[in-house]
């Protein structure tokens, strides 16, 4: 089967995006885990289905790398609107279906994609981390020296515990540099150390306000892989509001035979 596909990336974090508003992908878990394969497939940190919703403009169905159906991701959602601006499904602004709800999101005046998420209404405490759920599941440790984590083998460690293993959950390392919020994130789905990851910025700047590390409630953060910007308003012990603002850009077009 010969399938066209767009790549997209946001922050380094990069996408395969397909048009299935006809239906017609009927993709297995080894087929979508053979695309995003980096030597050989097309090479993704996962893949995402553009389909018709009933309830709003478009409906993102997010696939893990390694095929595994997903919940919601922050920088593949940004994609995903740029994609259907391609395919001029919107003008400036849009409302999507995704894992966890409705999304609003607008193309901004210089090209980066805002995407509001869903509300945070509850953080607990894990061994002195933040614990909460921003579309997906995300443990944010502040460490001392950021740079210096082997991200894959002790996210590794945590995301495969006792106390996750039966979900497993998305691990980000964060440290506050010289104003800055600067994250790693170890991705379930992936099972490695990614560039990026939406939902994790937008967990690390929402507990780094929660901890008292940062009293701005609009937050610059610094993955390896690019910049991105969490806005929010705290109102009753709950966030919302939320906003994840970044580029999202357009790599290339391709076929690939699966």
């Amino acid at each position: 089967m010969e399938l066209v596909f767009y790549k997209y990336q946001g922050a380094g974090n990069d996408f395969v995006m397909m048009d299935n508003r006809l239906g017609t992908l009927s993709l297995i878990k080894t087929q979508i885990a053979l695309i995003c394969d980096r030597r050989f497939g097309a090479g993704a940190d996962g893949l995402i289905l553009l389909e018709k919703s009933d309830s709003s403009d478009f409906k993102m169905r997010y696939y893990n790398a390694d095929g595994a159906l997903g919940s919601m991701c922050g920088n593949g959602g940004r994609c995903l609107v740029a994609f259907a601006k391609r395919l001029n499904l919107f003008s400036e602004s849009c409302i999507f279906e995704a894992f966890d709800g409705l999304h609003k999101a607008a193309i901004l005046a210089n090209g980066t994609v805002s995407l509001e998420m869903s509300d945070v209404t509850e953080i607990s405490m894990h061994n002195k981390n933040y614990l909460l759920d921003t579309g997906s599941p995300h443990l944010v440790c502040f460490v001392d020296a950021v740079k210096a984590i082997s991200v894959k083998e002790e996210g590794s460690k945590i995301r495969y515990s006792k106390d996750f293993n039966k979900q497993g959950l998305n691990v980000n390392f964060a440290q506050l540099i010289d104003g800055l919020l600067v994250i790693r994130t170890y991705e379930r789905g992936v099972e490695d150390e990614t560039l990026a990851c939406g939902t994790g910025a937008t967990a690390t700047a929402i507990a780094a306000f929660y901890s008292g590390l940062i009293t701005e409630n609009s937050i610059k953060l610094r993955a390896l892989g690019g910049d991105l910007e969490v806005s929010f308003t705290k109102m009753n012990n709950v966030f919302t509001n939320v906003k994840l603002v970044g580029g999202a850009e357009f790599v290339f077009k391709g076929n690939i035979h699966v």
